[in-house]
């Protein structure tokens, strides 16, 4: 058999008579990621999780846990593990701690795998990474939660060589992101995703981009379960809004969950079951929302957001409300530029000890509010603390230049394309978003544009 199957939330099965390579296994059933906030949407079927445990090579794009998941992992030792060359080294270096047969993959490079399966890894800045895998000819292009920043051109250059290629890339209405805003009169800010963009229309944007003729969904099949996360299932994004808005006309739809014959090219779903989630308490995984701070915590706090020079230079404070107190940490920048953030002193901490913030942002509990900030991405805040801090290991301004340096230079033209490409986003938003009416049809017809592109961007 020579195939492939997609599983789960960001899994690819290849075969070549046995299964050869598995991506991102995340089990979800007993393994929920997020602290507890995520489990999948979709049972894995059996015979699926027993070709993964017993595929010869696992590959993690990142270390998010609907990726890299620590419960999931116990269960795969014994497994080569390959991981994306990344700057920092961080996931390798954890897991040969951990004891597994780890082999980092040459960054733009070609391995064989078998016979008729190979691997192509690219690194992304943001700590992600893409992986296409060729199987007898047919090439699958996984972009997991990566996009293709950094890596259009390449990308567009290798499908050029094939007859048959297919997308996988996260995709949906963008509730995988903090979403759990609040303004500063403590009233829930609507995200962008109650919208509900036409997400086949995302796809075929960002295979077009590509010059890629199948698309797949892939990456998206989660579901909340914590009582303090499950409001955001209401901008979840549902497995039939996925064709929605697609472009038959120029791509072929491939539905979620299926098997391609990389010989015929025949197309079989799969059909696993819907999960029902058991919607749980926070207590279960720690949590307790009337917890405080306790002694010495605010130092670890101060200590782990001024290490980050960028962010300690852009913010004059971050406030933790926890247990119902505000717990203030100063830094330089602009007077009054801040965020306060209101999270339970148990997952709080936990991200804080083992620098894994960007969990604790994407988990949708944890209530934010910006203070003369539009984004959490101003100031290069997600990314200085997340991926170049938690991730890359970079915290000061020389290491983090020394760090982009590094990443422009494997990027090459790649590089200043996707440059110009946030120039001209940022053009349109200032222009055409910020001065017509807000909600206008014509507010709402850009701002759907502008969603768009920025999709297709990541």
């Amino acid at each position: 058999m020579l195939g492939v199957s997609t599983t789960g939330n960001a899994t690819l099965i290849a075969y070549e008579d046995v299964p050869i390579l598995a991506t991102d296994p995340w089990f979800g059933d007993d393994n929920p990621a997020y602290f507890g906030s995520w489990g999948l949407s979709h049972r894995i079927p059996p015979q699926c999780k027993r070709d993964i445990l017993a595929a010869k090579y696992i590959w993690f794009s990142h270390g998010h846990p609907d990726h890299l998941n620590g419960d999931s992992l116990a269960q795969l030792h014994g497994r080569h593990i390959l991981i994306a060359d990344h700057v920092g080294g961080r996931i390798a270096h954890d897991l040969r701690e951990q004891g597994f047969d780890i082999s980092v993959l040459p960054d733009r490079q070609w391995v064989e795998l078998s016979p008729r399966i190979r691997v192509y890894c690219i690194t992304t800045m943001i700590q992600d990474s893409v992986l296409l895998v060729d199987v007898n000819g047919r090439l699958f292009v996984n972009l997991n939660d990566a996009g293709s920043r950094d890596c259009t051109l390449l990308i567009r250059k290798i499908v050029a060589q094939y007859a048959h290629s297919y997308l996988l890339c996260l995709s949906g209405y963008g509730d995988a992101d903090m979403i759990n805003f609040y303004d500063e009169d403590g009233v829930f800010v609507v995200p962008p995703a109650a919208q509900k963009p036409p997400v086949g229309r995302q796809m075929s944007l960002r295979a077009l981009s590509l010059g890629i003729g199948n698309v797949m969904p892939f990456s998206s099949f989660h579901a909340y379960q914590r009582t303090d996360s499950i409001w955001a299932q209401n901008y979840a994004t549902p497995l039939e809004a996925y064709e929605r808005g697609f472009d038959h006309e120029n791509h072929t739809f491939i539905p979620a969950f299926t098997h391609i014959d990389c010989v015929s090219g025949q197309v079989t779903p799969l059909n696993p079951q819907s999960m029902e989630t058991a919607v749980r308490r926070p207590e279960e995984f720690g949590d307790n929302w009337s917890d405080v701070l306790e002694h010495g915590d605010l130092d670890k706090l101060a200590h782990y957001f001024r290490s980050k020079e960028r962010v300690r230079d852009y913010l004059s404070f971050i406030n933790f409300r926890v247990g119902g107190r505000d717990n203030f940490v100063s830094l330089d920048g602009n007077k009054g530029r801040g965020i306060t953030f209101e999270a339970p002193r148990h997952s709080l901490m936990t991200a804080i000890d083992y620098e894994i913030f960007d969990d604790l942002l994407i988990g949708n509990f944890m209530k934010t509010t910006l203070h003369k900030m539009g984004s959490l991405y101003d100031g290069d805040f997600n990314f200085a603390v997340t991926k170049f801090g938690d991730n890359g290991r970079v915290k000061t301004h020389r290491e983090v230049d020394a760090y982009l340096r590094e990443y422009r230079a494997r990027a090459g033209a790649d590089w200043y394309y996707n440059r110009l490409y946030e120039s001209l986003l940022e053009r349109m938003r200032s222009t055409a978003i910020a001065y017509l009416p807000k909600e206008s049809p014509a507010w709402r017809a850009a701002y759907q544009v502008y969603r768009m592109l920025v999709a297709h961007q990541h």
